[in-house]
């Protein structure tokens, strides 16, 4: 019930926000490109962006072609469409729950999560999902705020998290608690600012 609840409230603010979300996220153009450049998907090689929003990521993606992006807010799948047409790409975009693919298993080559295992009520049944619809061999890459692993979230953190979450996205979840849930194997992992409050993680299955 409370997964369910906080979906539909996921979905009813990023609507809310989608007029206006290119405008905050474009600060991370640079992050969102470094983390596909490490994934290196292939142009034949069907990628999955999990939490796809606006399409942001497409613009680093113009050689695939085989690109599905989902995302729980319909207005913000509206407006990835409109940039997919501008850059010429065909993106198979859908209506979809993270925690929930309504795919088949072993579909994907390679999954771009950003800014998205922060957000996402469940994180874990998103990781196990992804886990489920990649191919033996196939990549993850994440880019996302985290608290380091082993860590406990200082006073000031605690407090901060309470707004962080009304407002978007959780400040205190650790990766390394979200992946021991799935079989996937972390092979590369840098800071990517903040002192390594953000980061970017590939994973292979």
């Amino acid at each position: 019930m409370w997964r369910e609840w906080s979906t539909r409230f996921n979905r009813w603010r990023y609507d809310l926000y989608a007029p206006v979300y290119d405008k905050v996220a474009q600060g991370f153009a640079r992050h969102r490109r470094r983390a596909i450049g490490l994934l290196n998907p292939q142009p034949d090689e069907r990628v999955l962006l999990v939490g796809a929003g606006t399409g942001l990521d497409l613009d680093f993606l113009v050689r695939c072609r085989r690109v599905a992006a989902i995302d729980i807010a319909p207005a913000m799948l509206a407006r990835l469409r409109e940039r997919a047409g501008k850059l010429g790409m065909e993106v198979d975009a859908r209506v979809m729950d993270g925690q929930r693919l309504d795919f088949p298993d072993g579909s994907f080559d390679a999954v771009a999560l950003h800014l998205v295992l922060a957000v996402i009520p469940d994180p874990r049944a998103c990781l196990l999902e992804v886990e489920r619809v990649l191919k033996p061999g196939g990549r993850v890459v994440v880019f996302d705020k985290f608290l380091a692993d082993g860590k406990r979230p200082p006073l000031w953190r605690r407090a901060g998290n309470a707004l962080a979450r009304a407002v978007a996205t959780d400040i205190n979840r650790r990766l390394g608690d979200i992946v021991a849930v799935t079989k996937l194997q972390p092979f590369h992992d840098e800071d990517a600012g903040f002192g390594g409050f953000l980061r970017i993680v590939l994973l292979r299955k």
